[in-house]
């Protein structure tokens, strides 16, 4: 199992040293090429109108550099980056505060924006659209509304549920970027990046090998390599070749795919508790003692996109690719059965 250093809690050192590894420009930010260039036509669009940029919105997996990119971003245009995270902001006079203290072309940048309260999000809209802010003042008969003018401002939204998000929050962006998991070429450079920082030698093949299994996540990606850096230190020459990588990633179960101690106990439960048969994500979880947003935001996704289970109307199912992960044949009669997993 990953241990918290590497599955990506920290304590103040580490998290000063991750924020030293986050790229500081555009150029320095490698992959996800296509939403790069998306937002350096708007900045540049913006810049020659003498304007504010458009309301943007970043939507992803958690770790592939949403929080990353809103720093550039503002660094980019050259103007201040204000960051609050959307279940801070609980009432609408703390949403009135964060937004009062803006000036004309800064950066807000709203970490897990779908998880806002509602009633929250109904005072962002017209900050969104006309820049002015609509707050009740008192209740009852004596109630009256006062209206602040803000400065135009730019906001960034990041989110690792977009589905969550209400339509008219949605429809108020000027541009939504889907960030996807990032390829191993563009993870090896990011590694080999952020082993000069670190000041370890990381050869290329040692690179590859561990971005194979960072799940296709810069975050995972710097954390594996802190801990390989580690095991290196101890048990090897302090140079990073692909044998070494490979011991180091075995000793805290990552395997070859990418996957954890608990991803491949989802799998177990799935063929083995379950016979394949769909089972409800709450069944799931107890089966597993695991918490279910859990296993829905942390392992689900990535085992997703590898083909590995599939989410049905009656359920999760484990896809044919598990049953070959684990050396098992599928089952007879499951195509017949659920023909919805072979499409």
């Amino acid at each position: 199992m990953i241990n918290d250093d590497v599955s990506g809690h920290f304590d103040e050192p580490d998290i000063d040293l991750e924020q030293s590894l986050r790229p500081k420009d555009f150029i320095g930010f490698s992959g996800q090429d296509k939403v790069v260039e998306r937002l350096l036509l708007m900045i540049e669009a913006a810049q020659h109108r003498e304007d504010v940029l458009e309301h943007i919105l970043l939507c992803g997996p958690p770790g592939l550099g949403k929080t990353t990119l809103a720093s550039i971003i503002s660094q980019t245009v050259g103007a201040n980056l204000h960051t609050v995270s959307g279940p801070q902001i609980d009432k609408a006079a703390d949403l009135a505060g964060v937004l009062t203290n803006l000036t004309k072309g800064d950066i807000l940048f709203i970490d897990e924006i779908h998880r806002l309260h509602p009633a929250i999000e109904e005072y962002l809209y017209p900050a969104m659209e006309d820049y002015k802010l609509d707050i009740m003042i008192d209740s009852g008969p004596s109630a009256r509304s006062v209206e602040l003018k803000l400065p135009k401002f730019t906001l960034v939204g990041a989110t690792t549920r977009s589905g969550s998000l209400t339509a008219p929050l949605r429809s108020r962006f000027g541009l939504l970027n889907r960030m996807d998991y990032y390829k191993v070429e563009s993870l090896s450079a990011i590694l080999l990046r952020s082993a000069d920082l670190l000041g370890v030698e990381l050869l290329p093949e040692g690179a590859r090998e561990i971005a194979l299994r960072s799940r296709g996540t810069p975050r995972i990606a710097n954390n594996l390599l802190r801990w390989v850096r580690d095991y290196t230190q101890v048990r090897a020459k302090g140079i990073i070749d692909q044998p070494v990588a490979v011991a180091a990633l075995q000793m805290i179960d990552i395997d070859e795919d990418g996957l954890d101690e608990m991803d491949k106990q989802i799998l177990e439960a799935l063929i083995h508790k379950f016979n394949g048969t769909a089972v409800g994500l709450n069944t799931l979880a107890m089966a597993l003692g695991e918490e279910s947003s859990t296993i829905e935001e942390v392992n689900e996704p990535f085992l997703m996109m590898k083909g590995f289970i599939k989410r049905t109307p009656r359920g999760r199912v484990a896809m044919p690719a598990a049953y070959e992960k684990f050396g098992l044949q599928v089952p007879r009669g499951l195509k017949q059965e659920q023909p919805e997993l072979f499409q």
